[in-house]
């Protein structure tokens, strides 16, 4: 029996699968379809009527979405179906629809957020009456409160309800819905609380109207004045793909792009609304502390009072780089203080201890994000997916809501937004997991996942933790020819990058909680802002970095350098595939990028750089004698290909476990870096999270 149907769709054969929904077959036969309620991403509704089309010999106009081709009949002589998106009928109809939209619609083009850009002024120039037979009164539907990121104007929803299947089947918090029946029906949130998911922002996009629109961004730009530029997100270690819109100096807002690998087309509102922190609390001009304060300066005068640092005992030096630090600046860092015979190096939080082995399979997320679409059980040790990799979360979501995908957690129990089996809290539960019911789950999935997360492996025992589960990873059979099911999720976006160029401690070198631990002479932050920094006793502290933060505090000498939206940059994301910001706007004052800031110091140590430009820069990262490099490629994630080093026997490395609970390493989903802290909206979202019965994001 063929898995195909035939059509004839405006005079043209074509030939679909069975599943197809008619409007996807019009679409393959290259018509276009207007709607409001459909969403490739979200579950078939019906209820706008605006994607009507003509099926000869059927009554009436028929809704494309919700036909499912192989349902169709074939014409009496047995010939395939035929269907017209065009013509008198169809324009009718469609007339019809989009005027019964507009009985209650009101004039607010002139002033909604939405103008330029929004569906409904498309579709009524292009499918919409002249003139509308209605003089009734309009309705008019109170606002509701959804919180400090999505603005509402209820007035103008044409209930497509696409905002209500998101938050149901993809952000899974099911906290909008519809009340009352016909012209009395409007859309709410459940007793009118803000909503609580840490991708609600999604729901500006999906709305076709400008009844939810982005509170932070209200009247601040139209979209023909902004210049938008494709970029990636370092909020977290996914890299989403992002779309930044400036205006003169400044962002004004941060929208998702599709990448079907990465992020499909979400972001988290963390990645959404941290814009307007890239202007606050900026470090704008050197810094040097005098007298016990922090005073301006000139970069020749920082430079110098850098070099007198720095010519302390090269044992004595240490240097840490933080979560947002970008792959040029690591190398530059790296390079120049190596040059200075300096070992103490480290990109990884205290306490952590992998990576330094060189090999990469070993800290990255080999099965890949998109991975979890094709695996049927997953194990997650020490970590919580829903605020370290908030879209990431909503893909394993949707395997499990979907794709029969398992889940299994050992580590702090939190709401995922799904169903799983909590093994146990911590070290305890891994040694042991091997009596539990779910390890028989991964011994029979044909793609067994395990996964890894930063609050199992920054402890004393990570190493031995990592090793016990890659060791269970070989045992259920994720690591085989063609699946490498075993990866760390890391949390921040500088990590992968920073390990890749080797940013770890050298011989003999101390590792970031013993630099921090005191008895260094300087000690060098590389916007290393989420570590305790309160043993550094008397140490002389250089902070380069973009934000007044923890370490600029602590600072003695401040370099400010670029925001990811200041510069073109590398990052590493956390599955090893090599992004690159774009710069959208200039940095701020006398900032400079990061691997120009070392390029300049290293001259004025007498340990010149041998590169003068990022470009230059860039290729020796590549291999400028030709070798291959993990920064080779760009965009391309390398998934299985590293199989045959992850079967290598771990068996015992890294001593034993302890029992203890693994700790949870984000406390606030929202304030989980410089920029964040900065920004006032994600201010306001950590003050209602801690509100809320429920907190927005999942602690």
């Amino acid at each position: 029996m063929t898995d195909t149907f035939k059509l004839n769709i405006d005079g043209q054969d074509i030939e679909v699968p069975k599943h197809y929904t008619l409007m996807q077959a019009c679409e393959e036969a290259g018509a276009e379809i207007p709607r409001f309620c459909y969403h490739e991403r979200l579950s078939v509704a019906g209820n706008c009527r605006m994607c009507l089309v003509e099926w000869e010999g059927a009554p009436k106009p028929i809704a494309s979405c919700a036909q499912t081709v192989g349902d169709m009949r074939p014409n009496r002589d047995g010939s395939a179906p035929n269907v017209r998106t065009k013509g008198d009928y169809v324009q009718k109809a469609r007339n019809g629809v989009m005027e019964f939209l507009l009985i209650n619609h009101p004039l607010d083009c002139p002033i909604c957020d939405q103008g330029g850009e929004c569906d409904l002024q498309d579709q009524a120039m292009a499918y919409g009456r002249g003139g509308s037979r209605y003089d009734e009164n309009k309705r008019a539907v109170e606002d509701k409160n959804m919180g400090p990121l999505v603005k509402t104007i209820m007035t103008r929803c044409i209930q497509c309800t696409r905002c209500i299947r998101f938050a149901a089947e993809v952000a899974g918090v099911e906290e909008i819905g519809m009340i009352s029946r016909g012209e009395n029906a409007e859309i709410t949130t459940y007793l009118e609380k803000s909503l609580t998911s840490e991708l609600s922002g999604n729901v500006i996009d999906l709305c076709p109207v400008g009844a939810l629109t982005s509170k932070p961004y209200a009247f601040n730009a139209r979209p023909w004045e902004l210049r938008k530029m494709s970029s990636i997100d370092v909020m977290d270690a996914m890299g989403a793909a992002i779309r930044v819109d400036a205006k003169g100096d400044g962002v004004m807002r941060i929208l998702p792009e599709t990448n079907e690998e990465v992020n499909e087309e979400w972001i988290s509102d963390k990645s959404r609304f941290v814009w307007d922190g890239l202007a606050r609390q900026r470090l704008d001009k050197p810094y040097m502390r005098v007298n016990g304060k922090l005073v301006p300066t000139t970069w020749g005068e920082a430079f110098a009072a850098a070099q007198t640092a720095l010519s302390a005992p090269a044992d004595k030096i240490g240097v840490v780089a933080g979560d947002l630090i970008e792959v040029e600046q690591a190398k530059a860092a790296l390079d120049l203080f190596r040059a200075l015979g300096v070992q103490n190096t480290d990109c990884r939080p205290a306490g952590a201890d992998y990576g330094a082995d060189g090999v990469r399979e070993r800290y990255i997320l080999n099965p890949t994000l998109m991975g979890v679409e094709e695996a049927d059980a997953l194990l997650l040790i020490g970590t919580n997916p829903r605020v370290e990799a908030a879209v990431w979360n909503a893909r394993i979501r949707k395997s499990w809501l979907w794709g029969d995908l398992k889940v299994g957690m050992i580590g702090d129990a939190a709401d995922l937004t799904y169903e799983y089996d909590h093994l146990g809290a911590g070290g305890d539960a891994l040694a042991n997991v091997a009596g539990s019911d779910f390890y028989k789950v991964l011994k029979d999935a044909k793609r067994p996942m395990v996964v890894v997360g930063e609050g199992a492996l920054c402890r004393a025992d990570g190493q031995a933790i990592l090793s016990a589960a890659l060791k269970l990873a070989q045992d259920v059979g994720a690591v085989a020819d063609g699946w490498a099911g075993f990866g760390v999720l890391h949390n921040a976006a500088g990590r992968v990058g920073a390990l890749d160029v080797g940013f770890v401690p050298g011989d003999n070198g101390k590792a970031t909680g013993a630099i921090l631990g005191g008895g260094m002479d300087t000690v060098v932050l590389l916007g290393a802002d989420e570590e305790d920094l309160s043993g550094l006793g008397n140490a002389t502290v250089i902070y380069v970095g973009s934000h007044g933060d923890a370490g600029a505090a602590r600072a003695d000498i401040i370099l400010p350098c670029a925001t990811y939206t200041e510069m073109d940059a590398t990052f590493v994301n956390t599955e090893g595939r090599v992004q690159m910001t774009t710069r959208v706007v200039q940095p701020k004052g006398e900032a400079r990028e990061g691997w120009a800031i070392f390029r300049a110091l290293s001259h004025v140590m007498g340990k010149t750089l041998p590169y003068d430009t990022a470009d230059a820069l860039r290729a020796v990262l590549r291999g400028a004698k030709g070798e291959s490099t993990v920064f080779s490629g760009h965009g391309f994630a390398p998934g299985a290909g590293g199989v045959s080093a992850l079967q290598a026997d771990v068996s015992g490395v890294g001593g034993t476990i302890k029992a203890d609970a693994f700790a949870a390493v984000i406390d606030d989903f929202y304030l989980t870096n410089p920029i964040a802290r900065a920004s006032k909206t994600m201010a306001e979202c950590s003050a209602l999270s801690t509100a809320l019965d429920t907190p927005v994001a999942a602690e």
